[in-house]
C-alpha cells in the first residue's frame, strides 16, 4: 500500500495512556487499557518523522492515492494509521472514499444552504464501522502470524459493529463472536454476522450488559476484544475527517455534526483533524457537534452539567438503536473533542429524528435513524441561528438506510411510537382504471405543489 519512496520517513506509532501515564506499548500487544491507571489507551504517532514531508507533499500524495481505482480510503493513509503493518496482513474491502453528498436542496429548506452529508454507509457492510474494523482485524492477523495465541475476535454490538467485525474476520479467516441485545437489532443488521459465519449470541440484556459480558469473556486474551474500547479502531475511523477535508479542497468545514453513542466516532473525528492541524495541512478546526437521541442521552446530560462528571443511565428505546447506549466507553476522549473544538452536544427526540429522516429522504437521501438524529440537531441549530447561512456544514451519515427498512415502512404507515408521520407517503391502491388513476394523480400532484 505504501509508496516505496516513503521508507525514508520511517513513521512510528505506539500505545500510550490517554490520561498521560508514562510508558509506550507495542500495537501488537494484547491490551485495551493503561496498565498503570486502567484508563483508555490511544495510538500515538510521532510527529517528527511525519513532518519530514511538507503539508503540500502530503496533500499531493493523498490526492494521487485517492485517484487510484479500488483504493482503500484507510490504507491510502497508512503512515497516519498503522505504519508498521505488513502489506500481506492488510484485510481490506476498498473501504472509505465515500461520497460527500451535496445536500444543498435540503440545506436551503432548513436555512443551512452550504450543507454536505458524508455517506459513510456506502461501505462494504453498510456503515462507517468498516473503517475501524479493517485496522483492527489487520493488526490481529499480523499478531496471529507472529505467533500470538488468539483464537477469535469478539464484540458487543447494537448491529453495525457486529456486521463489520464478522465480514472482516471472515475475510481474514479468523473466527468472530458477536454479543447482541436480544430483539433490539434490526433484521438486516442481525443477518449480516449470521451470514458471514460469526458465532452470534443474542443476550437478554441491553448493549451495556453485552459490553460487560464481552469484557469478561476477553480477559484471558485468547479472544481479542474488538469494541471501541480498543483504540485501534479509532485509527481507521479518523480517516473520515481527513477524507472530508480532502474532498472540500483541503479547506475544513465550519461544522461537523455526528450521531454519537459509545463516543468513539467523535473522538476519531477529532484525532484526524488534530493530526492535520499538527502537520500544517489545515489551520483551523471545525466545531464538532455530538448528536444524541433524547431517549439515550448520557453525554448530553454530562455536557449540560459542564462535564463535571460522567453521566450513565439505562438507555430507553429509540429508533436510533445503534446509539442506544447508556454508559459510553470513550467518554474522556469525546469530552476532549467537544471542548478542544468549541463544540456542542445536542439531542433530538423521536418525533424530530423521524421528521428529519423523512424530509431528507424527500431531497434524494435515504437516511438511517442515527443520521436522522444528526440532521434533526442541525435543523435545531440552524433555526436557532447557532449555525449561520454562510457556514459550511457536514453531517456524518453513519449507516445505509437500507439497514433500517422497518423504520422507513412504519414511518410511512404511521406506526412509529412517539411519532406523527408528517411526510407519510404510503402507496395508493386503485382499480386498473385510467380515469381513476388520472384523478388520483392530479389530486396528489396538486397537494405536493401546495406543500
Amino acid at each position: 500500500m505504501l509508496n516505496q519512496g516513503l521508507t525514508q520517513i520511517q513513521p512510528d506509532a505506539a500505545y500510550r495512556c490517554f490520561a498521560g501515564c508514562p510508558g509506550r506499548y507495542s500495537l501488537y500487544d494484547v491490551m485495551y487499557a493503561c496498565p498503570t491507571c486502567g484508563g483508555l489507551l490511544e495510538v500515538h504517532h510521532e510527529l517528527e518523522p511525519l513532518r519530514r514531508r511538507s503539508a503540500e507533499g502530503w496533500m499531493a500524495l493523498l490526492e494521487e492515492r485517492a485517484a487510484r481505482p479500488l483504493t482503500s480510503g484507510v490504507w491510502a493513509m497508512q503512515e497516519w494509521v498503522i505504519p508498521s503493518l505488513e502489506a500481506a496482513n492488510i484485510v481490506s474491502m476498498a473501504e472509505g472514499n465515500s461520497n460527500l453528498f451535496d445536500a444543498a436542496q435540503l440545506g436551503r429548506r432548513i436555512g443551512a444552504p452550504n450543507l454536505w452529508v458524508k455517506l459513510c454507509g456506502n461501505s462494504h457492510t453498510g456503515s462507517f464501522k468498516d473503517l475501524g474494523m479493517t485496522v483492527l482485524v489487520s493488526v490481529v492477523k499480523q499478531m496471529i502470524a507472529a505467533g500470538r495465541p488468539i483464537q477469535a475476535v469478539a464484540c458487543a454490538s447494537t448491529g453495525d459493529t457486529s456486521a463489520a467485525l464478522a465480514a472482516y474476520a471472515a475475510a481474514a479467516g479468523i473466527p468472530a463472536i458477536v454479543f447482541l441485545p436480544h430483539n433490539k437489532v434490526s433484521a438486516a443488521q442481525l443477518i449480516q454476522p449470521i451470514a458471514n459465519g460469526a458465532h452470534v449470541l443474542a443476550l437478554e440484556t441491553d448493549f451495556d450488559g453485552c459490553m460487560r459480558l464481552v469484557r469478561e469473556v476477553t480477559r484471558d486474551n485468547r479472544i481479542y476484544l474488538a469494541n471501541s474500547l480498543n483504540s485501534l479502531r479509532i485509527e481507521g475511523q479518523k480517516t473520515v475527517a481527513i477524507e472530508i477535508v480532502r474532498q472540500m479542497g483541503w479547506e475544513p468545514p465550519d461544522w461537523i455534526i455526528i450521531p454519537v453513542g459509545n463516543l468513539g466516532n467523535i473522538s476519531a473525528l477529532y484525532k484526524g483533524l488534530k493530526l492535520l492541524l499538527d502537520l500544517g495541512v489545515i489551520h483551523k478546526m471545525p466545531r464538532l457537534v455530538a448528536a444524541q437521541a433524547a431517549n439515550a442521552n448520557p453525554f448530553y446530560q454530562s455536557y449540560r452539567a459542564g462535564f463535571a462528571r460522567k453521566v450513565t443511565m439505562p438507555a430507553r428505546d429509540t429508533q436510533a438503536s445503534a446509539i442506544r447506549i447508556g454508559d459510553p466507553v470513550s467518554y474522556p476522549k469525546a469530552v476532549q473533542a467537544v471542548q478542544a473544538t468549541n463544540g456542542l452536544v445536542a439531542q433530538a427526540d423521536e418525533q424530530e429524528l423521524a421528521r428529519a429522516a423523512a424530509l431528507a429522504d424527500r431531497t434524494g437521501l435515504y437516511t438511517c435513524p442515527h443520521t436522522a438524529v444528526a440532521l434533526a440537531v442541525l435543523f435545531q441549530l440552524a433555526e436557532q441561528g447557532v449555525i449561520g447561512r454562510r457556514e459550511r456544514v457536514v453531517v456524518i451519515s453513519t449507516a445505509h438506510g437500507l439497514k433500517f427498512t422497518r423504520f422507513k415502512v412504519e414511518y410511512h404507515e404511521g406506526r412509529l411510537p412517539e411519532v406523527h408521520s408528517e411526510y407519510a407517503n404510503p402507496p395508493l391502491t386503485l382499480p386498473a382504471d385510467a380515469g381513476l388513476v388520472r384523478a388520483a394523480l392530479a389530486a396528489r400532484l396538486q397537494a405536493r405543489a401546495g406543500s
